[in-house]
């Protein structure tokens, strides 16, 4: 039999299967799919190929009735669809066709995702080898004394609002070296002035306090310039280097390193939730190179993110190819354009 769910998104996203390994030969469907029986002059993988199309989901997506979330597509929909229908050896020939491209391609998207992998470990496996090279010389200095250190304040939940007033930063904003765009969170206008002391400027870097490490590591970022002025919630601490001993962009990729991360995993309190205390980032150690020392270290960081990024975005658009030529064997396969007598 060939299962099919009928609810969204998951028929949408082809949540379709061949019912194989039951025992006996025999197993009990939920009624979220429909099965299929295919005649015996229909093989099953034909079939299931068919299903798979694009153009099909895409169709039976917008004959979809119900509830929002809970939508369905009729029965009758995939029932009425015409299917073309070769003789049984020319269907095999086909469905043997597809499994072997199929797999080809299956196994060139999964060295693609790997080339992708190994580019992000090659920059940490470069960030952790350029702070060991100075670990043994660099002079080091608790955080809190080379760095200006804000501790965000616990805001009601009442205060919040979805449109209008000063943008806030909350833990949601921050992710693993990435600053998250949320314009939904607001506060009055009048909060301001009244709590200036914890607007962070542009270019600040912001950590979560809260959950601070994740499976992607620490969870830093950049304040951008959209969000310059914002008022800093709770559990969050902003942290903006003092006099000239620290270049910001130094500290952002030395808390990137596994270091970092060792001193975190020590001090973060895990009864609840994984929460760093304000005092522990303040007691930070930080690595303080001559500042030339420093900007060499980023330098050379930018240019590996340069050269990663181009990478990156060749093997993901090596992905989206390897999709869209899944999407047209498809439409070959079921125009007849692989027939044998076409």
């Amino acid at each position: 039999d060939v299962l099919l769910a009928k609810i969204t998104p998951c028929f949408e996203n082809g949540k379709l299967g061949v019912a194989r390994g039951l025992t006996n030969g025999v197993g009990f469907g939920s009624s979220e799919y429909i099965v299929l029986r295919p005649a015996p002059t229909l093989d099953n993988e034909f079939l299931y190929y068919y299903l798979a199309r694009p153009t099909f989901l895409e169709e039976g997506a917008r004959t979809m009735t119900g509830a929002v979330g809970h939508k369905r597509v009729a029965k009758e929909f995939v029932e009425s669809c015409l299917i073309p229908l070769p003789p049984l050896p020319e269907q095999r020939r086909i469905v043997a066709i597809l499994d072997e491209t199929f797999e080809a391609i299956a196994t060139a998207k999964a060295n693609t995702e790997r080339n992708l992998r190994n580019i992000r470990e090659l920059c940490e496996c470069e960030l952790e080898s350029l702070f060991a090279s100075g670990a043994a010389k660099w002079p080091e200095r608790p955080l809190q004394q080379v760095a200006h250190i804000t501790n965000g304040y616990a805001f009601k939940s009442t205060d919040f609002q979805a449109m209008a007033g000063v943008k806030s930063i909350k833990i949601t904003n921050v992710g693993v070296r990435e600053f998250v765009d949320d314009p939904g969170n607001f506060l009055p206008t009048a909060l301001a002035h009244r709590h200036a002391g914890v607007a962070v400027a542009e270019g600040s870097i912001v950590l979560a306090l809260t959950r601070t490490l994740i499976a992607g590591g620490l969870k830093v970022a950049v304040v951008p310039v959209d969000f310059h002025g914002a008022l800093l919630n709770q559990r969050v601490a902003a942290i903006q280097p003092r006099g000239s001993q620290l270049e910001s962009p130094f500290l952002l990729a030395y808390l990137s390193t596994r270091r970092v991360t060792d001193y975190v995993k020590v001090r973060v309190n895990t009864l609840m939730q994984p929460n760093l205390s304000i005092a522990d980032l303040r007691l930070l150690p930080v690595p303080l190179p001559a500042m030339a020392e420093q900007r060499e270290v980023v330098a050379k960081l930018m240019e590996l993110e340069a050269h990663s990024k181009r990478l990156e975005s060749v093997y993901r658009r090596m992905l989206a190819a390897f999709d869209e030529l899944k999407k047209s064997l498809l439409h070959e396969a079921f125009s007849g354009r692989l027939w044998g007598n076409q």
